[in-house]
């Protein structure tokens, strides 16, 4: 299961269609694309990864399907945005 990092500890700004998140716990912003802002919303509830494809797929045209997000997913847990937990 994945979920997003808390609230609280992230601060978003959309930027032109980019979208700054400033991550306290590291003191690093990173600059995001589409759909990255949109699976740290949705993960604000833990769910795991053929859910939040789902749940990504009602709103946007996925493509790469479970296998892109699934590399997109990794990319947020590096940067400490996104964290997997015990289901």
């Amino acid at each position: 299961m994945y979920r997003a990092a808390a609230p609280a500890a992230l601060r978003t700004v959309a930027l032109d269609g980019l979208a700054l998140v400033y991550h306290r716990a590291s003191g690093i912003t990173h600059l995001l694309s589409a759909p990255a802002p949109e699976i740290l919303e949705t993960l604000a509830e833990p769910m795991e990864l053929a859910t939040l494809h789902a749940r990504l797929g009602e709103r946007f045209e996925l493509a790469g399907g479970v296998e892109a997000l699934e590399a997109r997913l990794a990319e947020l847990v590096a940067a400490g945005l996104v964290e997997v937990i015990a289901g």
